[in-house]
């Protein structure tokens, strides 16, 4: 059970978990290997249900280290309609983490161990696994010296230092935090405002966004700029999407935004970057342009100089508020660590 709740490579074993012990404590009939009522057995229930009524608001509240999302919609969970035995492969990584749930769902079906005993024991190692996490961001946070204690960092030591972040596996959202921090530094001074993040696993078909970031002017509500991050090279499907979703967007409002942005952190094609460019005059003089992340980090850090120490506060105070799901603590770690070592260099 420990190895479960405390597993940080992959967070739905311990809803999937969470969500099948709930269901056995609540209704004593069912069979906890079933929570698919697809399964058509008298004995089955709705995992699904229990985890996104019950446990994702638990664990919202009490922030602890689970996915923000249920684990039933996961690829090794979603669309399913088996008994989860203890010999079933699940095709989830890592494979221990599925199969010591299965092997903790057979010990219940088998009374080895009561449903409502092992659901308390994984709740209190959640908690304690949730605090000591809060600890060590804390213990980092204090090895950070105050702003009127340590000389500022470089324009080009902040650029490495967030270079070297964004090389770390898994750091998918972190270019929308970039681009959000830089915005967010200087908004006063170019009278401009982010309308605040979607989650990071949120499609833009649900939220009504225009892209990752939207950005506004503070005195109005109408989308100036949007901003699509992606950690793949961009190609004309990618353009053509977002021309289709802005034209969408013109025709049900009848306003155009300045600009649309795309942010990567892949090689950027000549020939796609000229084919968005091209689009400024079909469209009326809505501006197409794919930027390098890292590229586009340190050209505003050179514009905006002296805002750069903001630039990295607001980057770290991002970072260190999005979900686990979005960004882990291990990043969240890592980040304070580079940074620490980083300003110690300038002593």
């Amino acid at each position: 059970m420990w190895f479960v709740c405390r597993n940080q490579q992959n967070g739905a074993g311990k809803r999937l978990l969470l969500a099948c012990l709930l269901a056995k404590a609540h209704r004593p009939e069912v069979d906890i290997r079933k929570p698919y009522t697809e399964i058509g057995d008298p004995d089955t229930f709705s995992g699904r249900t229990y985890d996104e009524q019950v446990i994702g608001p638990f664990i919202h509240e009490h922030s602890l280290p689970c996915n923000q999302t249920t684990a039933f919609l996961t690829p090794a969970l979603r669309n399913r309609n088996v008994i989860l035995t203890s010999d079933l492969n699940l095709v989830g990584r890592p494979p221990q983490l599925y199969q010591t749930v299965l092997q903790l769902l057979d010990d219940v079906y088998r009374e080895r161990v009561d449903a409502e005993l092992l659901l308390a024991a994984a709740i209190q190692c959640l908690i304690t696994f949730r605090d000591e996490l809060f600890q060590q961001i804390q213990s980092l946070l204090t090895q950070l010296p105050s702003p009127d204690e340590a000389l500022s960092l470089s324009a080009e030591s902040i650029v490495i230092l967030i270079q070297n972040h964004l090389a770390l596996p898994k750091s998918s959202r972190l270019p929308v935090l970039v681009v959000a921090a830089a915005y967010q530094a200087v908004s006063m001074q170019i009278g401009a405002v982010l309308r605040p993040l979607n989650a990071h696993n949120a499609a833009d078909k649900q939220t009504g966004a225009l892209g990752d970031i939207e950005l506004t002017l503070i005195a109005e509500n109408d989308v100036i700029a949007s901003y699509e991050m992606k950690d793949k090279r961009i190609s004309k499907i990618d353009i053509d999407t977002a021309l289709a979703k802005v034209m969408r967007f013109r025709n049900a409002s009848g306003k155009n935004i300045g600009h649309y942005v795309f942010i990567t952190t892949n090689a950027i094609d000549r020939d796609v970057a000229d084919y968005a460019a091209s689009l400024y005059t079909s469209t009326n003089g809505i501006e197409f342009v794919i930027l390098d992340c890292i590229g586009f980090l340190r050209h505003f850090l050179h514009l905006f100089h002296r805002f750069r120490m903001q630039f990295l506060e607001a980057y770290q105070e991002l970072l260190l508020i999005e979900p686990n799901s979005a960004v882990s603590d291990a990043m969240k770690e890592a980040f304070l660590s580079m940074r620490i070592a980083a300003e110690a260099g300038m002593e």
